[in-house]
């Protein structure tokens, strides 16, 4: 929500804005400086995601880092869902149950700072475009892979939004429409669905009957991370390996479609299940490089987001500063 245009010369010494990440579990709210630097957080989980007790949570941890940062020059969120950043209304939100939530102008009533909402993944592309592995393109792509898939998109040195602020959702573009996973959208076959950590645990299930005897097996479902398949796939485990491969298949056919969409410079892979680094890289850079067509090969990079989970809180307090996700960015 904007509130009032932001002084551009800075006040003496460096200034520092709230970042919040607010997420299906739990919100953080940073410090963060001008040069992308957290100077401290706060955190708190949550186990309700009705708005009234989820403004609650919000108030607690930005109250408590505005307690520590003195003057600051706004707050900056990072909200799942489709959001209006002029009105700061969370129009839509499947993860959190929210529909025409008004967040924005709920906390700018709270809190005498300036307000500004934006969704978490395009704040976390902001960030790490700005600080992280963005800096000094022009073109550029950030997924957050996780229990789905989240993104962003730079083209020509600005964030692109769209008509209704749903530009970036790269996560529910189809791959496999008729052989695929259902996806929460309630679509088959979506990127997210096929690799984002949910989708490695489906491709061990799936590929289960093959290894009757797989100590993956060894328990229900909702207890087997994408953590502990890719640690035992990198430990050889020829279940945990054969989900990997299928995974990793899925996951260059959806960045081999971002290279012909976007034909960005770089496109950075954040999210819990990038922590696997060369081990995600060398699985898919070579089938990209065989799958781009569009374009000329090897000119597009894939790397690991720098910023890892610190992107949402540092690209919403750079929403802050710069008073609006749109403004351009170089």
């Amino acid at each position: 929500m904007r509130v009032e245009p932001l002084a551009t010369e800075k006040e003496s010494g460096m200034r520092t804005a709230i970042g919040v990440d607010l997420g299906g579990s739990h919100v953080t709210a940073g410090v963060v400086d001008e040069d992308g630097a957290i100077k401290e957080r706060h955190e708190r989980d949550l186990e309700d995601l009705s708005f009234d007790v989820v403004i609650e949570a919000l108030g607690a941890v930005v109250g408590a880092a505005l307690a520590g940062a003195g003057k600051v020059a706004a707050i900056g969120v990072g909200s799942p869902g489709n959001i209006d950043p002029k009105t700061g209304i969370v129009r839509w939100s499947p993860n959190l149950g929210w529909e025409n939530a008004p967040l924005g102008p709920t906390l700018a009533k709270r809190f005498d700072v300036p307000v500004f909402v934006a969704n978490d993944a395009r704040c976390a592309t902001l960030g790490e475009y700005t600080f992280g592995t963005g800096a000094g393109t022009k073109n550029f792509a950030l997924l957050t892979i996780g229990t789905g898939i989240g993104g962003g998109i730079v083209a020509g040195g600005e964030l692109l939004l769209g008509d209704h602020f749903g530009a970036g959702e790269i996560g529910h573009h189809q791959i496999r429409p008729t052989d695929g996973f259902i996806c929460s959208c309630g679509k088959v076959g979506c990127f997210e669905a096929q690799a984002s950590g949910t989708g490695l645990i489906r491709h061990a299930f799936a590929l289960a009957p093959s290894f009757p005897k797989s100590a993956l097996l060894d328990v229900t479902r909702d207890k087997l991370s994408s953590k502990k398949i890719r640690k035992a796939a990198q430990a050889g485990d020829g279940h945990a390996l054969a989900a990997w491969k299928n995974y990793a298949a899925d996951l260059a056919l959806g960045l081999a479609n971002i290279i012909a969409f976007l034909n960005p410079r770089r496109i950075a892979l954040g999210g819990g299940v990038s922590s696997a680094g060369d081990f995600m890289l060398d699985a898919v850079r070579a089938r990209v490089e065989e799958l781009t067509t569009s374009v000329p090969r090897g000119e597009t990079e894939i790397v690991i987001a720098r910023l890892g989970n610190d992107a949402g809180q540092v690209g919403a307090a750079t929403m802050a500063f710069r008073g609006g996700l749109t403004e351009k960015l170089q």
